[in-house]
């Protein structure tokens, strides 16, 4: 007749080990999230608040850049935008390559050269910690604004720095901030060229696309602009 005592002690250390993870749980001050998973940060997987690397990330979406590429490696390469953004550019068999208006190869792509890289971007706060997955890499110096009252390298960021509260050129009258849709695709690709075209030094990370047909281009790491607006014929038209 050991068997009563003995499922006796069994419920109580159960109940004993339930009791002591709900006062762990109590004991947390309120507001204060618990710990992530092994290999996640505090705030979960990413995706989340938080990216893999910590730090405030926005979502994954089509973006791009310009730069000098610094070093090359199997399956990524290395380069600085004209504005000392440091940038990581991962390649796959599916990267397709582009000097000029001609076909090209990964071969190209050499350090010193000047690319113009477009996929999905994964950007930390400021632009810093980036990482583009390239679907496009096109070869080519990147001309300057378009037109000569526009200049080709975007305002340096500085810490504590505000932002410079300005426009120029067109700026959509159905625009405001966080409005419109996110794309993808072939529109946001050409959205972007157009855009780097004007203004060269910061990251792009998303391509809004306005009610109007027009483009908002999001443009990061930089003091300004902050905003570049493409029309629904692809040419820049002003910026904020």
């Amino acid at each position: 007749m050991r068997l009563m005592p003995t499922l006796l002690f069994s419920g109580l250390v159960a109940f004993g080990a339930a009791g002591g993870i709900a006062r762990d749980m109590a004991s947390q001050p309120p507001g204060q999230a618990q710990a992530a998973p092994e290999g996640f940060p505090r705030g979960g997987p990413p995706g989340g608040p938080q990216g893999a690397r910590g730090g405030p990330r926005a979502p994954l979406a089509m973006g791009g850049t310009v730069g000098t590429v610094d070093s090359i490696s199997a399956s990524s390469f290395a380069l600085t935008t004209s504005t000392g953004r440091k940038v990581t550019v991962e390649t796959t068999s599916a990267t397709t390559y582009r000097q000029g208006t001609e076909t090209t190869s990964a071969r190209a792509v050499a350090p010193g050269a000047s690319v113009l890289v477009l996929g999905m971007a994964d950007v930390g706060m400021g632009g810093t910690a980036t990482t583009i997955k390239a679907s496009q890499v096109i070869v080519r110096p990147v001309a300057g604004g378009a037109d000569a009252g526009v200049p080709a390298t975007s305002t340096v960021f500085q810490q504590g720095t505000p932002s410079a509260a300005r426009a120029v050129g067109q700026i959509p009258a159905d625009y405001t901030e966080g409005s419109g849709t996110i794309v993808g695709g072939t529109e946001a690709n050409k959205a972007i060229e157009a855009a780097l075209g004007a203004y060269t030094g910061g990251i792009v990370n998303r391509v809004v696309k306005l009610n109007s047909g027009g483009y908002e281009v999001h443009n990061v790491g930089v003091r300004w602009p902050h905003h570049i607006f493409v029309n629904r014929d692809f040419t820049y038209i002003g910026a904020d």
